[in-house]
């Protein structure tokens, strides 16, 4: 209710309040939901807005099915996803994510994420969960039981008295400079720059069904991503270090375009293509914190950690974090003991390391050498392809629990047999 006097709403009080009604916000808002608590989502912006991280990787799709949303992303048309793509100097080689070492589902989606995201808080509110858009977290105080002071798009204002919050902002990173938990990543910082095009391929061979990742032909550390769409339409970035783009000029889509021309097999794919979304650029955006939760709040995907856009990981670690903050907060609010180290942190920081590991490895060079060796173990293969289809916590896999190790050792094997 409003008071017309203040100009405030009336405070509430609820279970967990979530920030940020993105991938992971929209998951642990329904799971959370589903288990009896009584939860609200405040998310800054209004929906359908524009976001990158539009491959999904088809752990993701657990997920979806455990909150309940599995048959309207089905029946969404999106663009089917059934694999990868890497391409390099006329190198050209595939990962088909059914053809993997973990049990799981194989296929996926690529989304545009207004769409997409606006679908999961869609859903959510449809099963009972309260999200309001055009809201805004001021100020967080958790001294003793949670509160959050809230702005709405109206300049009204309310108080939230919560038990837990989730911190579920993504690159909005909310609590981290609320609570003053930013920590420098140990990734060096890397720029991208994208956009949306109409991409009128013409080459048949050309596999919509796949994430299509090219190397630049004289840099392997710069990389391109091209994300097709069910339209006729695909996202197209590029990503380096921003002294290898530095030679770039004039306005960011003319920076793109000139870098696209770099790469010979991409250009010629995009000989036809037209720029439909203004360019977008992102800077510096590896992070990390100083902890990801404590007993009074816990934070989710790229609001904890961001790693690298070049496997897609984003948005899986975004659900994987949720569906296992969601299982600690229900402990907890039941009044059962919660290590949020134990059981939440240190589980979560086995796949986000395991994808660090193969991150890393991309840029120095050595993943590449696996990802581009035509004579593949097919058992190492499935064991690496089940990361790249984002089963990066399935300890069974050799690649995820020696994941260090594991990759050098094949990593030499390949080079001295291309010596051979």
């Amino acid at each position: 209710m409003l008071s017309s006097q203040t100009g405030t709403l009336s405070n509430m009080d609820v279970d967990i309040a979530i920030i940020g009604a993105g991938p992971s916000g929209a998951i642990a808002a329904s799971l959370l939901h589903q288990q009896g608590h009584k939860v609200v989502v405040v998310e800054k912006q209004q929906f359908p807005r524009f976001s990158i991280g539009e491959s999904l990787l088809p752990c993701c799709m657990q997920f979806i099915e455990q909150a309940g949303m599995l048959d309207a992303v089905n029946q969404a048309g999106f663009q089917f996803k059934n694999g990868a793509a890497f391409r390099h100097q006329g190198r050209y080689t595939t990962f088909d994510f059914t053809d993997k070492f973990t049990p799981g589902p194989g296929t996926t989606f690529q989304v545009q994420r207004g769409q997409f995201d606006k679908l999961l808080a869609d859903t959510a509110i449809s099963q009972g969960v309260d999200i309001r858009f055009g809201h805004q977290v001021d100020s967080v105080d958790i001294s003793a039981e949670p509160t959050l002071q809230i702005t709405n798009e109206q300049g009204q204002h309310y108080q939230i008295n919560a038990k837990f919050i989730v911190d579920a902002s993504g690159f909005g990173r909310v609590l981290p400079r609320l609570l003053n938990l930013e920590l420098p990543s140990s990734l060096p910082s890397r720029s991208a720059i994208f956009t949306h095009i109409e991409d009128n391929i013409k080459d048949s061979k050309f596999d919509r069904n796949k994430i299509l990742i090219s190397v630049h032909p004289e840099h392997k550390d710069i990389w391109y991503w091209l994300i097709p769409f069910s339209n006729n339409r695909c996202s197209i970035g590029v990503v380096g270090e921003p002294q290898l783009l530095a030679h770039l000029t004039g306005s960011l889509e003319q920076q793109l375009l000139a870098i696209i021309a770099e790469e010979p097999d991409l250009k010629r794919l995009l000989a036809n293509a037209k720029v439909v979304q203004p360019c977008q650029t992102l800077q510096g955006y590896s992070a990390n914190v100083t902890t990801l939760a404590t007993n009074k709040f816990a934070l989710l995907g790229n609001a904890g950690e961001f790693l690298d856009p070049v496997f897609s990981s984003g948005v899986t670690i975004a659900m994987q974090s949720a569906a296992m903050a969601c299982v600690s907060i229900d402990k907890q609010l039941k009044g059962e003991t919660v290590d949020w180290q134990a059981d939440y942190a240190d589980p979560l920081m086995l796949g986000v390391n395991t994808f660090r590991t193969y991150v890393q490895a991309w840029y120095d060079g050595r993943f590449q050498d696996v990802i581009f060796y035509q004579q593949a173990n097919n058992n190492i293969k499935q064991m690496i392809c089940s990361i790249l289809a984002g089963y990066a916590w399935d300890s069974n896999n050799p690649f995820v629990k020696e994941s260090e190790r594991r990759l050098n050792t094949i990593v030499e094997l390949c080079r001295e047999l291309d010596v051979a």
